[in-house]
């Protein structure tokens, strides 16, 4: 991995989540990152890999879902993207209101939100951008 930017591409299969954990575990390592903001990463990285095959890439094999971690003077900057048509954001339900507590699902983009220090939505939805400060 170089020390500013670092590429992962995985095809869109179940089995390659599990392959967030160890590429959070070598930025966590290379950074120092406290066990708060590993964690946070972590979560935050899971949740939108998994996002990016089952919404973006319908379970597609043949599609890819990419992850660019870029890191700034006091940030990591992670980005995933994936191939699919993209989504509002501003269309999915906050899922504290109590009418959606116990629906399930839906809580991926709330948790990427809350857990990292910025997170935005680019290409029409088909990429996300989060930002951690780095402490």
């Amino acid at each position: 991995m170089s020390d500013l930017h670092t590429n992962l591409t995985l095809p869109s299969d179940p089995n390659n989540v599990s392959k967030v954990e160890p590429f959070v575990h070598e930025l966590a390592e290379r950074y120092k990152l406290s066990p708060d903001l590993h964690g946070n990463i972590l979560i935050s990285l899971t949740e939108a890999v998994t996002n990016a095959m089952v919404h973006g890439n319908g379970w597609d094999c043949s599609k890819q879902v990419s992850i660019s971690m870029r890191r700034q003077k006091d940030a990591l900057s992670i980005r995933v993207s994936d191939e699919g048509p993209g989504f509002d954001p501003g269309g999915i339900p906050d899922p504290t209101c109590p009418e959606f507590l116990e629906r399930c699902g839906g809580r991926g983009l709330f948790l990427m939100r809350h857990l990292s220090d910025d997170c935005r939505f680019i290409r029409g939805g088909s990429t996300v951008e989060m930002r951690f400060k780095l402490m």
